[in-house]
C-alpha cells in the first residue's frame, strides 16, 4: 500500500499539477489530501473544480470551515477572497469534507490534530519561534487518538516523527505556499525556505509504515505575479523565496 498525502494547496493549482503529475510519476494506490484547499489570492475556484473531479479524498483545514462560516466584513483577506470567487456547487463540496477521518485501523487522517483543525500536532509555538514539538506535546495532541501511521497538514512544515508502540506522524508540506505568517496564537512565521511544492509518499512495508518526502520545482512566477495583482505582496514573495518578507 502506498499512499501519497498533499496539503495546504491554498488555491495553487499551478503547483497542485505538478505535485499531481510528480505523484503519477512515482506511483501511489490512493492520494489523501489533508485540507486547507482554497484559501488565499490565487484561484480558488479552479483548484475546488480539480479536486472535485478528482478521485482524491480530500479533508477540510481550518481554511474551510473559516470560509464557510465566513461574515461580511470579517475573517482575514485570504478567506474572504476565496469567498468571493466560490460558486455553490464548491461550497457544497467543501460542507460534505472533514478535519479528521480514519481511514482503518492502521491510518488516521487530520488536518491539525485530531482535536482541533487549527492546533499544530508537531511543532509548537515558543512566542514567536517554531520548534519541533516534544513526544510529551505531540502525545497530549493525539488525545488518545493513535494508529500505525497519523498524517496531519496545517503547519506547511514536512515532518516525521516516530513515536513507541509503532507509530510514525507524518506532515507531507505544503503543496501551494512555502512561507506564511500567522497572529494565532501569537504572531509567528513559517518558512521552508524554497518555492517548491512538498508532498510525501508512505508505504507500508514488513517492517511497518515508511515515509518519503518530495520537492517538486514548478513555474511559480504566475501564481506570485497574481498574487501581487489581487493586493497580496507578502504572498508574492513567499511564493517566489519560501520565505516572508523582512
Amino acid at each position: 500500500m502506498r499512499i501519497a498525502f498533499v496539503s495546504d494547496i491554498h488555491g495553487n493549482l499551478a503547483a497542485l499539477e505538478a505535485v499531481a503529475a510528480d505523484i503519477a510519476l512515482h506511483g501511489a494506490d490512493r492520494v489523501v489530501n489533508l485540507g486547507d484547499n482554497l484559501s488565499g489570492p490565487l484561484l480558488p475556484r479552479e483548484t475546488a473544480q480539480w479536486l472535485m473531479a478528482s478521485d482524491w479524498l480530500s479533508l477540510a483545514g481550518n481554511h474551510e470551515r473559516q470560509v464557510l462560516q465566513l461574515r461580511p466584513g470579517h475573517g482575514g483577506p485570504s478567506d474572504q477572497y476565496a469567498h468571493a470567487q466560490l460558486t455553490e456547487a464548491e461550497f457544497t463540496w467543501m460542507r460534505s469534507l472533514t478535519h479528521t477521518l480514519r481511514l482503518d485501523e492502521d491510518v488516521l487522517l487530520c488536518h491539525g490534530s485530531p482535536r482541533s483543525d487549527h492546533e499544530y500536532l508537531l511543532e509548537t509555538l515558543d512566542g514567536p519561534t517554531v520548534r519541533a514539538a516534544t513526544t510529551a506535546e505531540i502525545d497530549e495532541r493525539l488525545a488518545g487518538h493513535y494508529a500505525p501511521l497519523v498524517a496531519c497538514g496545517h503547519t506547511h512544515v514536512p515532518r516525521q516523527v516516530r513515536l513507541g508502540a509503532g507509530i510514525l506522524l507524518i506532515n507531507p508540506g505544503s503543496v501551494g505556499l512555502q512561507a506564511y505568517g500567522d497572529d494565532h496564537p501569537v504572531a509567528h512565521k513559517v518558512e521552508n525556505g524554497t518555492p517548491d511544492a512538498c508532498y510525501a509518499i508512505a508505504e507500508r512495508t514488513a517492517q511497518g509504515w515508511q515515509v518519503a518526502h518530495h520537492r517538486v520545482p514548478y513555474n511559480h512566477e504566475p501564481m506570485a505575479v497574481l498574487a501581487q495583482k489581487n493586493g497580496r505582496p507578502e504572498w508574492a514573495h513567499a511564493l517566489r523565496t519560501g520565505l516572508m518578507p523582512v
